[in-house]
Order: C-alpha cells, then sequence, then structure tokens
C-alpha cells in the first residue's frame, strides 16, 4: 500500500539569518536616511540621542516582527518641512503622534483594504517609479558631484565595484563599497578630536506631546506626510513585498498597522516620525538581503551612534563620503525603476505609471496628485472614456 507522502507547511516565523549578505543588506537605505536624519537633528535642535535610538530601536523591531527586510525611514515628507521651516520639536512629536493615530484608524477600521482594493497596481508601479527618480536625482545631482574631481572619482570607482559584484553572494557588493568609503574618511577626512569630543553615554528623554502641539503637528505635517505614506509605505511596499517574498501575503493592513504601533511609540522618547518604504526594501534587498538580519545589523549601528556618539553625530557621520552614499542611493533607484518592467506588455498600464511617476517626482504634493490622477486615468481607460484602453 503507498503511503501518503508527507509536506511540511512553510514555517510562521521564517529563520532571521545574520551572514555577510545580511551585513551587505543593512547599508541599502544607509543613502536615504542619513542625510535626512542629520538636516532634521540640525533644523529642529532634537537632541540627537532620542532620534537616533528610537530609529535603531525601530529597525530592530521590524527585523524580528516581519523576519524580512522591511526596514524603517524617517517621514520623508515630514522631514522635509521641518528642515525647510524649522519646525521645533514638540510640534515634531505632535505631528508623529498624529500620524500614528491616523494609520490606527485607517488600519483597524479597514479602510487601508478598501483603498487598497481601489488603487491599480500600475498606479502603485508609477509611484515606485516617481521614488526612483527622485533617489537618481539626488545622487546623481548631489551626492556624487559633492567633493568634485577627487569625488566623481570615488564615485566611479564605487559604480564599477557594485556593477562588477551585484549579486555575488561570496564578496556582497555593498561591504566591498562601504569599505572604500570608511578607507577614504580615515585617510582624508577623519578629525580626532572631534571624534574624541563626540563619545559619552547618552539615553532619550520622556516627552509628553500637549494637545495644541499635536493639532499644529497634525495640520502642518501629518497631512502633507500621508499621501505619500499612503502610495510608498503602504501600496508600494506590499507589492515590493508580493514581488520578492510572495509566500508571506503580506497584507497593508499589517504594514498600516505597524506603522501605526511606532508613531505612537516614538514622540514620547523623543523619536523622529518613521514609516516603511518600498526603496527602503529595495536597497536591502538589492545588496544581499533576505531575512530581517539585514534591518536588525542597520537599526544596531544607530543604537550604537545614538547611545554613544549622539551629541556629535554630525560631524561624525558627516566624514564618511557623499559620493559612496550616492552610488548605493543610484543602485536602489535603478532597481525600483525596474519594477516597471511587468507593466511593458500591457500599453495603457505602462502608460499610466509613467503618468503617476512623473507626477510623483515633479510637483508639489506630487504623490498625491499621482495617486488621485493615476487612478481616475486608469479607470477611464478601463472603461474607454480615453484613448488605448486595454
Amino acid at each position: 500500500m503507498e503511503l501518503p507522502t508527507l509536506t511540511r507547511p512553510a514555517p510562521a516565523r521564517p529563520p532571521i539569518r545574520f551572514d555577510r549578505n545580511e551585513l551587505a543588506g543593512a547599508f541599502g537605505d544607509l543613502g536615504t536616511d542619513l542625510p535626512l536624519l542629520i538636516g532634521v537633528i540640525a533644523a529642529s535642535g532634537v537632541d540627537s540621542a532620542g532620534v537616533l535610538i528610537l530609529f535603531g530601536l525601530m529597525q530592530v523591531f521590524s527585523g524580528l516582527w516581519y523576519r524580512m527586510p522591511m526596514p524603517v525611514q524617517p517621514l520623508k515628507a515630514f522631514a522635509a518641512l521641518v528642515i525647510a521651516q524649522k519646525i521645533p520639536g514638540r510640534i515634531i512629536f505632535g505631528g508623529g503622534l498624529a500620524i500614528g493615530v491616523s494609520m490606527f484608524l485607517l488600519s483597524v477600521t479597514g479602510l487601508i483594504d478598501a483603498l487598497a482594493r481601489l488603487v491599480p497596481k500600475p498606479v502603485v508601479r508609477g509611484i515606485q517609479f516617481g521614488l526612483a527618480l527622485q533617489l537618481a536625482t539626488l545622487a546623481l545631482k548631489e551626492y556624487v558631484p559633492a567633493y568634485g574631481v577627487p569625488g566623481f572619482a570615488l564615485a566611479a570607482v564605487a559604480f564599477v565595484v557594485t556593477v562588477a559584484l551585484l549579486g555575488n553572494r561570496r564578496w556582497p557588493a555593498a561591504l566591498v563599497v562601504i569599505a572604500l568609503g570608511v578607507a577614504y574618511a580615515l585617510v582624508f577626512r577623519l578629525d580626532l578630536a572631534t571624534a574624541q569630543r563626540a563619545i559619552g553615554l547618552h539615553l532619550p528623554s520622556w516627552h509628553i506631546p500637549q494637545t495644541a502641539d499635536i493639532l499644529t503637528g497634525a495640520v502642518l505635517l501629518a497631512l502633507p506626510q500621508i499621501p505619500l505614506s499612503l502610495g510608498n509605505s503602504v501600496l508600494a511596499t506590499r507589492q515590493i513585498a508580493a514581488d520578492y517574498f510572495p509566500e508571506r501575503n503580506l497584507t497593508v493592513r499589517k504594514i498600516s498597522f505597524t506603522y501605526s504601533l511606532m508613531n505612537l511609540v516614538s514622540p514620547f522618547f523623543g523619536g523622529f516620525p518613521v514609516c516603511h518604504g518600498s526603496g527602503g526594501m529595495v536597497g536591502h534587498y538589492a545588496f544581499g538581503a533576505r531575512t530581517g538580519g539585514s534591518v536588525v545589523i542597520y537599526g544596531g549601528l544607530f543604537l550604537v551612534l545614538g547611545l554613544f556618539f549622539s551629541q556629535g553625530f554630525q560631524q561624525v557621520v558627516q566624514i564618511f563620503p557623499l559620493p559612496i552614499l550616492g552610488v548605493l542611493l543610484l543602485f536602489e533607484a535603478l532597481t525600483l525603476a525596474t519594477l516597471l518592467r511587468d507593466m511593458s506588455g500591457r500599453p495603457a498600464d505602462w502608460l499610466v505609471a509613467l503618468l503617476v511617476g512623473l507626477l510623483c517626482a515633479g510637483l508639489p504634493y506630487g504623490y498625491l496628485v499621482g495617486l488621485v490622477v493615476g487612478t481616475a486615468v486608469y479607470y477611464a481607460m478601463q472603461r474607454g472614456w480615453v484613448g488605448l484602453g486595454k
């Protein structure tokens, strides 16, 4: 008699690895996060210990919770407003709590699921493409040219190394490029006196956001951020997870729930508001990460900076060469842009994705405009109200 074949179900919580590929992947989002955190600390005067320690803790939380490369990023629109308008910490923390409550309500009521059903895949791909355009522009216009001719030479070497080693599991590209950047910093940019003054143990302090600060932060900071968060942090991140880890069946409700949970905790300890992000996951994955280990390692880096180097954070991290960060950022952007390939067989979907990407990258509140216009154009095409059709 033939015995039935027993199949072992996939583990509900996959293992976390800590190997050289996870270490390499940990640097995949550094070019996005580091300049924003430096800018926010400088513009607002918030305590860098709280910002860095909470940022690191949220990375560790996300890596352990998802057990996949689901990193945490500073809220980009939020950060841009803080840097441009020099908004003080109390309003930052109030706005962070406001966006945490908003995302929590969207999650528990199921409204986030309704939004996910409404927004079609070409619009999500367009949002990712718009982010790719913004990251590539930042890399090529600001980071790579930062040091003039030596910077271009350093970036060229890093680019060649990355192309040669991309996808190599034995010699991960990001580790070699980061080692190149560290060597350059030690030889040409290190100031030992500055580094010594930065060393010392510091812990985050307790904050209680006041009602007036929560309301001000909601209007001034949270409202402009929500469209970007819905498009990139929730919908686009869910799509990336489906692309890379289809067996996990990650839902938008789970992503929005952890998004909200982080921002319901961080403001009370001086943390800057954070989100998940499709670009961050792509960056970690592109440089070798396949588990939450990369995100835990990345969080550990910021915990060390916050606990022991926070009082000289701006000076210490600025020794690392910007052209190296630019190359890492450029490859994150290119990987994001290649996701458009699954639109290539459908001209109407391709057009919608390109339209949304250009709107997101080129307009104020572009993610809101792209989300609304792209969705409207998509359904108009489906009904034959505008050209091309299916």
